[in-house]
């Protein structure tokens, strides 16, 4: 039997591990997102970078306890299994990549990262317990499929990269804030 002290713990250093991801993985769609603004990407990056490190600052400071604190249910092998869908993610969006960037598909690429990156993240709120990722991977979903008709549209590549870059960046943001304030 787990302890209460064990799933605090637990509790805590996941949600703090998150906010460092998504931190992270936000200022990496933001600087894809810059592409488009020219001159201004580096007041862009620098603004990203803030936004990064708030949304950091915030998981590891309510990730001390108190505020919305909760037991998990995390199923059997968990971890693992977390390292599995990680990696389904990794090489899917690698082979993606690649298949598109050999096709003449560049301005595909962006849009089908984030559908990948969207569709991992409902294992993820099982596997975590952690229901608001189902809709981080709704939001992520919703910003490839616009994406995609953008492509369908005629939008060039650099706009397409853009938006979802962007759009990605403030949805990653958004969870990571959610899940380290509320849980």
């Amino acid at each position: 039997m787990t302890s209460t002290t064990e799933c605090r713990t637990l509790d805590r250093t996941l949600r703090r591990r998150g906010a460092y991801v998504f931190a992270v993985f936000g200022f990496v769609w933001a600087m894809a997102g810059s592409s488009i603004v020219g001159r201004a990407a580096w007041v862009v990056l620098v603004v990203a970078a803030a936004v990064s490190v708030t949304v950091a600052v915030l998981g590891h400071q309510h990730s001390k306890g108190g505020t919305g604190e909760r037991r998990r249910a995390l199923p059997e092998g968990w971890g693992r299994s977390v390292g599995v869908v990680n990696l389904v993610q990794i090489v899917t969006i690698t082979v993606t990549v690649f298949g598109l960037s050999t096709l003449g598909g560049a301005s595909l690429i962006p849009p089908t990262v984030c559908l990948i990156v969207g569709l991992h993240f409902f294992p993820l709120a099982r596997l975590y317990d952690q229901p608001q990722y189902r809709w981080t991977a709704g939001l992520l979903g919703l910003v490839a499929v616009i994406g995609l008709g953008a492509v369908l549209w005629g939008a060039e590549a650099e706009t397409v990269l853009g938006m979802v870059g962007f759009a990605a960046a403030m949805t990653l943001w958004a969870s990571a804030a959610h899940v380290a304030i509320r849980n």
